[in-house]
């Protein structure tokens, strides 16, 4: 556990359409995030639901974790709903969740060699 971290941190998770993840990483980074976590997801909401000839296809999702300082979470927040558009229906979601512990962050520890 990282008890030499002083800021509170928060985890964006961010949730877009295929393609769009590694444009919500770079635009966090500008913003001030370290990167992010990508990984893949199916859709089930109410804008979910496409067909192809009349077949059924289920739309695939990318899901972002970007863990930052909380005094970035509106920075970041704010370039990520631009990049993804997530203020317009059908283009993804956002929320926050609060971190109380970190295990694996030996490079935020002042002196680290790592």
């Amino acid at each position: 556990m990282c008890t030499n971290l002083k800021n509170k941190h928060k985890l964006l998770v961010t949730i877009v359409k295929k393609g769009m993840a590694s444009k919500v990483v770079k635009a966090s980074k500008e913003a001030g995030a370290e990167g992010g976590t990508i990984m893949m997801g199916r859709g089930t909401g109410i804008h979910e639901i496409k067909k192809v000839f009349s077949i059924p296809v289920d739309p695939e999702k990318e899901v972002i974790f970007t863990l930052i300082l909380e005094e970035q979470l509106e920075q970041v927040m704010r370039a990520v709903i631009a990049v993804s558009r997530l203020d317009q229906p059908g283009h993804g979601i956002a929320f926050v969740l609060d971190v109380s512990r970190i295990i694996g962050c030996v490079h935020k520890i002042k002196g680290s060699e790592r």
